[in-house]
């Protein structure tokens, strides 16, 4: 049985681990993760065909707790104890639940004081009680005593029966309704660098350049305390391992890309001109973002933007990079009066990780035959999840999960990579203009 201390308002945990309100998902599978054998049965709920507008769920039902998060930005904004007898409870080091000790109104109000009076739902027979980022829940029958006025007074049971909480929801704010997963809280930093927002770069020709990233982690003040650092990189084509590792720092992981299973629909000159050493791939799994430098000249020549979904094989993987660019619409958008607009005027498209591709493929001469893209691991080949679709528009790839949603996209170089001057090379240079001088 798990004992937990709980804090209104922020979190849910023990000495050994907690879950804060505001943490990724990926960070409470972690947590999960480390407690092999202590948690089990565990459960993720989620939608396939609506992951954006349905909440993302873990279920732990052996130990009566369930962890909320919001679809869009997928961070923790509810947690609830929904089976008080599975879990031990302590409030300022104090048990308010346990085997010993009943969770009765008065234990409720003893342990954690005086609020405003409960509320009653006569169709759900429950009895609330409401603090600060914090809701007990009690059930009744219909035979309560009608001593309870215009939403007001206190309930009176009969017999002096008084119920017990059947459920508790911790949440920050004051309205259990309308809560918001609250920004990602200093202590899950974890001194990593996390994205607010990507932008991708286009020439007025149509050509990808980069990326101009809004990063944040965390900094100290003038009274060394810790606090948010907000500041702006950008990545560009033809930039060095170097140069990608000064502006973002060292990647989670670096992954040798030992095959390229695309290659086959190259021209036979290119895959006969493929490197003997493997092309790498610089994993920012915080940023939601991966960087592959060519083998040959150590450049950067792909970026590829993770979108985080739900019932894709990368799910939790990543973070969802927020990305967002625009591309001029192929096809004459209709106005209302049924005219089309001329090419001079037609229209611009914003792609973000939320279109789903029925808006871009509506607007966009993207390839009509995708490439079926079915990811396997090395050790399980089996992918419960099917297949995607990739779509290639210019110097794009859009990869397509059969929800319609965005799994990632690729951006490549079609532009000859250019060699970085490095500073042993000029000095190397200048050594020897001087010996022939």
């Amino acid at each position: 049985m798990l004992d937990l201390e709980i804090l209104p308002e922020n979190s849910l945990g023990c000495d050994a681990w907690e879950f804060v309100l505001g943490m990724h998902f990926s960070q409470a599978i972690a947590i999960i993760q480390s407690q092999v054998g202590i948690i089990k049965g565990v459960q993720v709920l989620y939608s396939d065909t609506n992951p954006l507008g349905v909440d993302i769920i873990i279920n732990l039902p052996q130990d009566g707790v369930r962890l909320i998060f919001d679809p869009v930005v997928q961070r923790l904004k509810t947690i609830e104890v929904f089976n008080m007898k599975l879990v031990k409870l302590r409030y300022g080091g104090v048990y308010f639940n346990s085997p010993e000790v009943l969770p009765s109104i008065e234990q409720i109000e003893h342990s954690f004081g005086a609020t405003h009076p409960g509320v009653y739902d006569a169709a759900k027979q429950l009895f609330a009680l409401h603090f600060r980022g914090l809701s007990f829940y009690f059930p009744v029958d219909s035979k309560l005593h009608s001593g309870y006025a215009h939403g007001l007074g206190s309930l009176v049971f009969l017999n002096g029966a008084s119920p017990v909480v059947s459920k508790m929801s911790l949440y920050a704010g004051s309205n259990v309704a309308e809560n918001r997963a609250p920004s990602l809280p200093l202590p899950c930093y974890h001194r990593q660098m996390y994205l607010e927002g990507a932008t991708v770069l286009r020439t007025s020709y149509g050509h990808t350049k980069g990326l101009k990233l809004k990063l944040f982690t965390e900094g100290s003040g003038r009274a060394l305390e810790p606090r948010r650092q907000c500041f702006t990189r950008e990545l560009l084509f033809g930039d060095s391992c170097q140069d990608v590792a000064t502006n973002l720092g060292a990647p989670n992981r670096i992954f040798f890309k030992s095959e390229d299973k695309m290659k086959i629909h190259s021209s036979s000159v290119n895959r006969q001109a493929q490197s003997k050493r493997s092309d790498i791939f610089f994993n920012y799994f915080t940023l939601g973002i991966d960087v592959l430098f060519d083998a040959r000249t150590q450049t950067c020549k792909k970026f590829i933007l993770h979108t985080n979904y739900p019932g894709h094989f990368n799910f939790n993987m990543y973070h969802r990079c927020q990305f967002q660019f625009q591309l001029q619409a192929d096809h004459p958008i209709s106005m209302e009066n049924n005219d089309l607009l001329t090419p001079a005027k037609q229209d611009h498209i914003n792609i973000t990780a939320y279109t789903k591709w029925d808006e871009i493929s509506g607007s966009l001469a993207t390839s009509e035959r995708p490439v079926v893209l079915h990811r396997a691991s090395s050790t399980n080949t089996a992918n419960p999840f099917g297949s995607t679709f990739c779509y290639g528009y210019q110097d794009l790839i859009f990869e397509v999960m059969p929800n319609s949603h965005i799994a990632s996209v690729t951006l490549y170089n079609t532009a000859p990579p250019r060699q970085p001057a490095h500073s042993w090379q000029q000095h190397k240079m200048q050594d020897i203009r001087l010996t022939v001088a």
